[in-house]
């Protein structure tokens, strides 16, 4: 067997114990080490990329605070709600997070809703979690929840991380919005729990997590057709409907905003081995980027020069570049979404004065210095708010396109082509 898969019965009623809120870490207040177990921390941190010292010192069934919307706090779900298996995928996990993970599904789960909870051991190390295995390999985060998912019972299959808490509440309405629709995949809101003092912190219902393509985890701000669509009601999904959105949050297709489930903030060694495991599972769906949304992606070609737009790798508030045409994507890609924006990442070109060099900003999506308005015939992009073309670099800055007066040259062309990408 890859995969050990340890079956937790919860007993139809368990008595409800009632104490004071006091001790390290309660109602998701910070930790505090203190200095003398300062450097023994950091050692400790090195382990698992957060302070297991921390951890450590939490009663593994803290209380939490009920962070969520007042109207989500009155919902009333129905009675008759589909039950569920919930999968905790665990590798090398610390032994403090791992059973806090599950006394919070236990203790914040309608006992009638919770069916098992299934934890698959993918290839662990350590033996305070089981016993050494000679012949074990690991398979990764998505063929291990596959595993522990064909292993359930439960009418609804949950996949948790295996360091994470969840809070009051997290679970009716998920499972609301599946018996609503049985081909849903919902999300919940995912708050956030300090790596360094585990102190828990309320995330916003107005993002929506995703990866770039760099596989690089960002979070984004709901868009403006969905804010119009809820028309105000906080308390309503935010709906990603395609395949390609499956993505964007590892399981996103409904987020019902009403749960909540925190985890820890992730270390960058957590996100180099998310993006590896992500690279490895992302071929199996077939997906490609016609699949995401209207937005189109391609790479930015000048017929003058043949060269390309690049953004050279470069961060927010830099120039955007210009460099040989490659065809592998990359700082090559460039999206031309809906709003007129021509975006890499969350950054959108920008041009704030006239003449005036192409700079990469956070997209605002308003418009204004950001609005390209691209002519298939002319092959032009003109910059809506100076009335001015896209044109090659000048000859003082060779590496960055600039804005002159429209003139039919073929300096001013740009090819837009389709990128199809994979990983």
């Amino acid at each position: 067997e890859l995969f050990y898969l340890f079956y937790l019965s919860v007993c139809p009623v368990i008595p409800v114990i009632s104490r004071a809120h006091e001790g390290p870490g309660e109602m998701g207040k910070p930790v505090i080490v203190p200095k003398e177990d300062q450097e023994k921390m950091k050692d400790l941190f090195k382990i698992n990329q957060f302070n297991l010292m921390a951890s450590d010192m939490i009663a593994l069934n803290r209380s939490l605070p009920d962070v969520r919307l007042d109207g989500c706090k009155t919902k009333v779900h129905p009675d008759d709600l589909p039950n569920t298996s919930v999968v905790i995928v665990f590798h090398n996990e610390a032994w403090s997070t791992l059973l806090r993970t599950v006394h919070s599904v236990i203790s914040r789960s309608p006992r009638h809703l919770l069916v098992e909870i299934l934890l698959v051991d993918d290839a662990s190390e350590r033996d305070f979690l089981k016993k050494k295995l000679e012949d074990y390999q690991r398979s990764g985060l998505i063929r291990a929840r596959l595993r522990g998912a064909a292993a359930t019972r439960g009418q609804v299959i949950t996949f948790l991380d295996a360091h994470c808490e969840c809070t009051v509440g997290w679970l009716e309405p998920l499972l609301a919005r599946i018996k609503e629709d049985r081909k849903s995949v919902v999300c919940p809101i995912i708050d956030v729990i300090s790596d360094e003092t585990f102190e828990y912190m309320a995330g916003s219902d107005m993002t929506y997590g995703g990866f770039n393509w760099k596989l690089n985890f960002r979070w984004y701000p709901v868009p403006q057709r969905e804010m119009d669509r809820r028309k105000g009601d906080r308390t309503l999904p935010v709906r990603f409907g395609s395949a390609g959105a499956l993505w964007r949050s590892s399981h996103v297709h409904t987020w019902a905003t009403c749960s909540a489930r925190p985890r820890r903030t992730a270390s960058r060694a957590a996100r180099a081995k998310s993006s590896t495991r992500t690279t490895g599972a992302w071929p199996r769906c077939g997906w490609t980027s016609s699949k995401i949304s209207s937005t189109s992606y391609h790479q930015i070609r000048n017929v003058e020069t043949n060269q390309c737009m690049d953004n050279m790798g470069r961060k927010e508030n830099e120039k955007v570049g210009f460099f040989n045409c490659h065809g592998m994507g990359g700082n090559q890609v460039f999206s031309y979404t809906a709003d007129k924006e021509i975006r890499t990442d969350d950054l959108c070109l920008d041009v704030s004065r006239l003449n005036g060099p192409v700079v990469m900003l956070k997209c605002h999506h308003m418009k204004g210095n950001q609005m390209f308005e691209y002519d298939a015939e002319r092959l032009t992009l003109l910059h809506v708010n100076s009335n001015q073309c896209l044109d090659m670099p000048s000859e003082e800055d060779k590496m960055v396109p600039t804005l002159r007066d429209c003139n039919g040259s073929r300096s001013q062309q740009w090819i837009l082509r389709n990128m199809t990408l994979s990983v």
